[in-house]
């Protein structure tokens, strides 16, 4: 199973890929990190960004898209701009996406018996939380 975790974060969707397969995890390298938007105010830029996530899916054979939640309201509420990324994503025909909750992705990755140094992965240090949620995911499954 090729899962990809997302964090959504300013303008950017900061991605990374993990394949389980006979309990063995890979981190296969993807061409991009993250997924950029300028101005979220402008339809064709959002149209772009869903048609660039879609072919990063597509080419990379993902089944699952798993997103770090955000809160709503509050001190660390998400901006505008993140719920509208979320949306585009979400509104990709035929992909499968869950939203996971932080409380789920710590309490998944304070239960797992699997120890990955994050400094061992070869990702970059923002892609650490898209790493931390799909790892989550999976090893909960």
């Amino acid at each position: 199973m090729r899962v990809c975790g997302v964090e959504l974060k300013g303008n950017d969707a900061i991605v990374c890929l993990m394949a389980l397969a006979d309990g063995l995890y890979d981190i296969p390298q993807l061409r991009v990190q993250k997924i950029s938007i300028v101005d979220a105010g402008d339809a064709e830029q959002i149209r772009k960004f869903q048609f660039t996530f879609a072919k990063l899916v597509e080419d990379y054979k993902i089944d699952k898209v798993v997103i770090k939640g955000r809160a709503i309201k509050g001190k660390f509420a998400g901006g505008p701009v993140g719920f509208k990324l979320e949306a585009a994503i979400q509104l990709i025909n035929d992909l499968d996406v869950e939203i996971l909750s932080g409380s789920f992705v710590k309490k998944a990755l304070t239960k797992t018996q699997v120890d990955i140094d994050f400094r061992d992965t070869g990702l970059r240090n923002y892609q650490q939380t898209a790493f931390e949620t799909v790892f989550a995911y999976l090893d909960s499954q």
